[in-house]
Protein backbone atom coordinates (compact mmCIF):
# COMPACT_ATOMS: atom_id res chain seq x y z
CA UNK A 1 0.00 0.00 0.00
CA UNK A 2 1.51 3.16 -1.08
CA UNK A 3 0.57 6.98 -0.31
CA UNK A 4 2.50 10.12 -1.15
CA UNK A 5 3.41 9.98 2.69
CA UNK A 6 4.32 6.69 3.12
CA UNK A 7 4.44 2.87 1.75
CA UNK A 8 3.32 0.69 3.78
CA UNK A 9 4.76 -3.45 3.83
CA UNK A 10 1.60 -5.91 4.71
CA UNK A 11 2.65 -9.72 6.01
CA UNK A 12 0.70 -12.37 3.70
CA UNK A 13 -0.52 -12.62 7.18
CA UNK A 14 0.02 -10.77 10.52
CA UNK A 15 1.69 -13.78 13.06
CA UNK A 16 2.48 -11.40 15.56
CA UNK A 17 1.67 -7.98 17.44
CA UNK A 18 4.64 -6.12 16.69
CA UNK A 19 4.47 -3.47 13.87
CA UNK A 20 7.93 -1.73 12.45
CA UNK A 21 8.23 1.65 11.41
CA UNK A 22 10.42 4.14 9.89
CA UNK A 23 9.63 7.57 10.07
CA UNK A 24 12.50 9.19 8.78
CA UNK A 25 13.98 6.96 6.05
CA UNK A 26 11.93 9.07 3.51
CA UNK A 27 14.02 10.37 0.31
CA UNK A 28 11.32 11.72 -2.10
CA UNK A 29 12.40 14.86 -2.22
CA UNK A 30 9.66 17.21 -3.82
CA UNK A 31 11.48 19.50 -6.51
CA UNK A 32 9.76 22.75 -4.98
CA UNK A 33 11.34 22.06 -1.49
CA UNK A 34 14.83 21.25 -2.60
CA UNK A 35 14.53 24.90 -4.92
CA UNK A 36 13.62 26.97 -1.97
CA UNK A 37 16.58 25.33 0.12
CA UNK A 38 19.30 27.16 1.03
CA UNK A 39 21.08 23.66 1.04
CA UNK A 40 22.29 21.61 -1.78
CA UNK A 41 20.81 18.15 -2.71
CA UNK A 42 23.51 16.14 -0.33
CA UNK A 43 23.64 18.69 2.21
CA UNK A 44 19.77 18.26 2.92
CA UNK A 45 19.98 14.39 3.37
CA UNK A 46 22.33 14.71 6.44
CA UNK A 47 18.98 14.63 8.91
CA UNK A 48 17.74 11.82 7.35
CA UNK A 49 17.54 7.51 8.44
CA UNK A 50 19.03 6.52 5.10
CA UNK A 51 17.87 3.28 4.11
CA UNK A 52 16.96 2.23 7.76
CA UNK A 53 13.57 1.00 6.09
CA UNK A 54 16.09 -1.74 3.52
CA UNK A 55 17.28 -2.72 7.21
CA UNK A 56 13.65 -3.60 8.25
CA UNK A 57 12.11 -4.58 5.21
CA UNK A 58 12.06 -8.52 6.36
CA UNK A 59 9.41 -7.56 8.70
CA UNK A 60 6.62 -8.79 6.34
CA UNK A 61 8.19 -12.23 5.71
CA UNK A 62 8.00 -12.61 9.96
CA UNK A 63 4.37 -11.45 9.97
CA UNK A 64 4.44 -8.23 11.05
CA UNK A 65 3.75 -4.71 9.13
CA UNK A 66 6.74 -2.32 8.33
CA UNK A 67 5.62 1.17 7.82
CA UNK A 68 7.95 3.25 6.13
CA UNK A 69 8.04 6.90 5.46
CA UNK A 70 8.50 8.19 2.00
CA UNK A 71 8.72 11.99 2.56
CA UNK A 72 12.13 13.10 4.21
CA UNK A 73 11.99 14.43 8.00
CA UNK A 74 13.82 17.24 6.40
CA UNK A 75 10.51 18.42 4.79
CA UNK A 76 8.42 17.27 7.86
CA UNK A 77 9.32 15.21 10.52
CA UNK A 78 6.85 12.63 11.33
CA UNK A 79 8.24 12.01 14.87
CA UNK A 80 7.27 15.12 16.60
CA UNK A 81 3.67 16.17 17.37
CA UNK A 82 1.32 18.30 14.80
CA UNK A 83 1.57 21.19 16.87
CA UNK A 84 5.50 21.43 17.28
CA UNK A 85 5.93 24.81 15.27
CA UNK A 86 8.40 26.79 15.16
CA UNK A 87 7.63 30.63 14.46
CA UNK A 88 11.12 31.36 14.02
CA UNK A 89 10.36 29.47 10.49
CA UNK A 90 6.86 29.60 10.13
CA UNK A 91 4.46 33.12 9.43
CA UNK A 92 1.70 33.47 12.01
CA UNK A 93 2.78 31.27 14.89
CA UNK A 94 2.55 32.73 18.64
CA UNK A 95 5.87 31.67 20.89
CA UNK A 96 4.45 29.04 22.53
CA UNK A 97 6.08 27.48 26.15
CA UNK A 98 9.36 26.03 25.96
CA UNK A 99 9.66 23.05 24.06
CA UNK A 100 13.49 21.79 23.61
CA UNK A 101 12.61 20.40 20.04
CA UNK A 102 11.50 23.39 18.56
CA UNK A 103 14.00 25.88 20.18
CA UNK A 104 16.72 24.02 18.84
CA UNK A 105 15.02 24.22 14.88
CA UNK A 106 13.64 20.28 14.97
CA UNK A 107 9.88 20.69 15.43
CA UNK A 108 7.47 19.08 12.91
CA UNK A 109 8.64 21.40 10.47
CA UNK A 110 12.17 21.72 10.75
CA UNK A 111 14.10 24.88 10.61
CA UNK A 112 17.44 23.24 10.44
CA UNK A 113 19.74 19.94 9.66
CA UNK A 114 22.11 17.90 11.27
CA UNK A 115 24.87 20.27 12.50
CA UNK A 116 22.32 23.10 12.56
CA UNK A 117 22.43 24.15 9.36
CA UNK A 118 19.23 26.30 7.93
CA UNK A 119 17.08 24.66 5.90
CA UNK A 120 14.95 27.72 4.27
CA UNK A 121 15.89 31.48 3.51
CA UNK A 122 12.86 32.98 4.95
CA UNK A 123 9.48 32.13 6.99
CA UNK A 124 6.93 29.61 5.36
CA UNK A 125 3.70 30.78 4.82
CA UNK A 126 1.03 28.94 7.55
CA UNK A 127 -1.07 27.52 4.04
CA UNK A 128 1.96 25.47 3.34
CA UNK A 129 2.54 24.32 6.49
CA UNK A 130 -1.03 23.18 6.60
CA UNK A 131 -0.84 21.34 3.76
CA UNK A 132 2.13 19.25 4.69
CA UNK A 133 0.50 18.15 7.43
CA UNK A 134 -2.51 17.20 6.19
CA UNK A 135 -1.07 15.38 3.32
CA UNK A 136 2.03 14.00 5.43
CA UNK A 137 1.81 13.61 9.12
CA UNK A 138 -1.84 13.34 9.15
CA UNK A 139 -2.02 10.00 6.74
CA UNK A 140 0.96 8.26 8.61
CA UNK A 141 -0.35 8.42 12.13
CA UNK A 142 -3.76 7.53 11.10
CA UNK A 143 -1.73 4.29 9.47
CA UNK A 144 0.04 3.62 12.12
CA UNK A 145 -2.54 3.84 14.58
CA UNK A 146 -4.67 1.59 12.79
CA UNK A 147 -2.22 -1.09 12.61
CA UNK A 148 -1.68 -0.99 16.59
CA UNK A 149 -5.40 -1.18 16.81
CA UNK A 150 -5.04 -4.02 15.03
CA UNK A 151 -2.56 -5.85 17.11
CA UNK A 152 -4.47 -5.05 20.24
CA UNK A 153 -7.60 -6.27 19.08
CA UNK A 154 -5.90 -9.40 17.30
CA UNK A 155 -3.27 -10.55 19.75
CA UNK A 156 -4.37 -8.25 22.89
CA UNK A 157 -1.32 -6.81 23.20
CA UNK A 158 0.85 -4.33 20.40
CA UNK A 159 4.53 -3.30 19.80
CA UNK A 160 5.69 -1.04 18.05
CA UNK A 161 9.58 -0.99 16.97
CA UNK A 162 10.37 2.66 16.12
CA UNK A 163 13.43 2.24 13.82
CA UNK A 164 15.92 4.90 13.52
CA UNK A 165 19.66 5.48 13.01
CA UNK A 166 22.21 7.54 14.62
CA UNK A 167 25.34 9.40 13.54
CA UNK A 168 28.52 7.66 14.64
CA UNK A 169 29.94 10.85 16.03
CA UNK A 170 26.68 11.30 18.37
CA UNK A 171 27.95 8.15 20.56
CA UNK A 172 31.56 8.80 20.26
CA UNK A 173 30.36 12.29 21.87
CA UNK A 174 28.03 11.11 24.83
CA UNK A 175 30.87 7.52 25.65
CA UNK A 176 31.94 7.00 28.79
CA UNK A 177 35.59 6.33 29.55
CA UNK A 178 36.40 2.50 29.73
CA UNK A 179 32.72 2.08 28.31
CA UNK A 180 32.21 0.36 24.37
CA UNK A 181 30.44 2.47 22.40
CA UNK A 182 26.97 0.65 22.10
CA UNK A 183 25.86 -0.57 18.84
CA UNK A 184 22.22 0.39 19.24
CA UNK A 185 20.22 2.15 21.16
CA UNK A 186 17.34 1.07 22.97
CA UNK A 187 14.47 4.30 24.15
CA UNK A 188 11.68 3.29 25.83
CA UNK A 189 11.73 6.63 27.88
CA UNK A 190 12.42 5.17 30.89
CA UNK A 191 9.78 2.70 30.80
CA UNK A 192 7.10 4.62 30.46
CA UNK A 193 6.85 3.68 26.66
CA UNK A 194 6.78 -0.03 27.43
CA UNK A 195 7.61 -2.98 29.62
CA UNK A 196 10.75 -3.88 31.31
CA UNK A 197 9.29 -7.34 29.41
CA UNK A 198 9.53 -5.97 26.22
CA UNK A 199 12.62 -4.17 26.14
CA UNK A 200 14.28 -7.44 27.61
CA UNK A 201 13.09 -9.44 24.39
CA UNK A 202 14.41 -6.83 22.06
CA UNK A 203 17.51 -6.18 23.85
CA UNK A 204 18.04 -9.76 23.69
CA UNK A 205 17.70 -10.29 20.65
CA UNK A 206 19.99 -7.44 19.17
CA UNK A 207 22.60 -9.05 21.87
CA UNK A 208 22.32 -12.79 20.27
CA UNK A 209 23.48 -10.42 17.37
CA UNK A 210 26.22 -9.82 18.49
CA UNK A 211 25.72 -6.06 19.10
CA UNK A 212 26.42 -3.80 21.94
CA UNK A 213 23.10 -2.54 23.69
CA UNK A 214 22.66 0.50 25.72
CA UNK A 215 19.02 2.14 27.17
CA UNK A 216 17.78 5.50 26.42
CA UNK A 217 21.10 7.19 26.48
CA UNK A 218 21.50 9.68 24.45
CA UNK A 219 17.82 8.51 22.99
CA UNK A 220 15.10 7.70 24.83
CA UNK A 221 12.26 8.43 22.16
CA UNK A 222 10.58 11.12 21.06
CA UNK A 223 7.15 11.76 19.94
CA UNK A 224 6.01 8.67 18.79
CA UNK A 225 7.38 6.66 21.85
CA UNK A 226 5.26 9.20 24.22
CA UNK A 227 2.23 9.57 22.25
CA UNK A 228 1.52 5.63 21.38
CA UNK A 229 3.62 4.38 24.48
CA UNK A 230 0.71 3.01 26.73
CA UNK A 231 1.90 -0.32 29.08
CA UNK A 232 -0.77 0.03 31.49
CA UNK A 233 -3.03 -0.81 27.52
CA UNK A 234 -0.94 -3.38 26.83
CA UNK A 235 1.12 -1.08 23.64
CA UNK A 236 4.45 -0.72 23.95
CA UNK A 237 6.75 1.28 21.79
CA UNK A 238 10.61 1.01 22.15
CA UNK A 239 12.41 3.15 19.95
CA UNK A 240 15.91 1.60 18.26
CA UNK A 241 18.68 4.12 16.93
CA UNK A 242 21.22 1.78 14.56
CA UNK A 243 24.95 3.81 14.89
CA UNK A 244 25.09 4.64 11.06
CA UNK A 245 28.81 3.80 10.37
CA UNK A 246 27.50 -0.08 10.78
CA UNK A 247 25.78 -0.15 7.31
CA UNK A 248 27.06 3.20 5.58
CA UNK A 249 29.46 5.80 4.46
CA UNK A 250 28.33 8.64 6.72
CA UNK A 251 29.70 11.33 4.48
CA UNK A 252 28.59 9.91 1.24
CA UNK A 253 25.19 8.80 2.22
CA UNK A 254 25.79 5.30 0.14
CA UNK A 255 25.35 1.44 1.94
CA UNK A 256 28.90 -0.20 2.64
CA UNK A 257 30.09 -2.75 0.40
CA UNK A 258 28.95 -5.27 3.14
CA UNK A 259 25.56 -3.69 3.65
CA UNK A 260 23.84 -7.05 2.76
CA UNK A 261 25.36 -8.66 5.51
CA UNK A 262 24.21 -5.92 8.02
CA UNK A 263 21.01 -6.27 7.02
CA UNK A 264 20.99 -10.28 6.94
CA UNK A 265 21.84 -9.77 10.82
CA UNK A 266 19.02 -7.56 11.39
CA UNK A 267 16.56 -9.79 9.88
CA UNK A 268 17.85 -12.43 12.41
CA UNK A 269 17.02 -9.81 14.66
CA UNK A 270 13.21 -8.78 13.17
CA UNK A 271 12.86 -13.06 13.68
CA UNK A 272 13.90 -13.47 17.41
CA UNK A 273 11.74 -10.44 18.49
CA UNK A 274 8.62 -11.64 16.67
CA UNK A 275 8.99 -14.92 17.21
CA UNK A 276 8.20 -15.57 20.86
CA UNK A 277 5.22 -13.05 20.25
CA UNK A 278 3.87 -15.13 17.57
CA UNK A 279 0.46 -17.06 17.58
CA UNK A 280 -0.62 -15.51 20.88
CA UNK A 281 -4.66 -15.67 21.50
CA UNK A 282 -6.07 -12.09 22.37
CA UNK A 283 -6.34 -11.37 26.12
CA UNK A 284 -10.26 -11.60 25.79
CA UNK A 285 -9.57 -15.23 24.67
CA UNK A 286 -7.37 -16.26 27.75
Amino acid sequence: MDSDAFTLHLPAERTTPVVFSSPHSGADYPEAFVSQSLLDRHTIRSSEDAFVDRLFSAAPAHGAPLLAARIPRAYLDLNRAADELDPAVIEGIDRAPHNPRVSSGLGVIPRVVAGGRAIYRGKLPRKEVESRLLRVWHPYHSTLKTLLDESLAQFGEAVLIDCHSMPHEAIEAHSRPGHPRPDVVLGDRFGAAASRQIVDRIEAAFAAAGLRTARNAPFAGAYIAQAYGRPSRNQHVVQIEIDRALYMDESRIEPRADFLQFQRLVTRVIADITAPLAGRMPLAAE
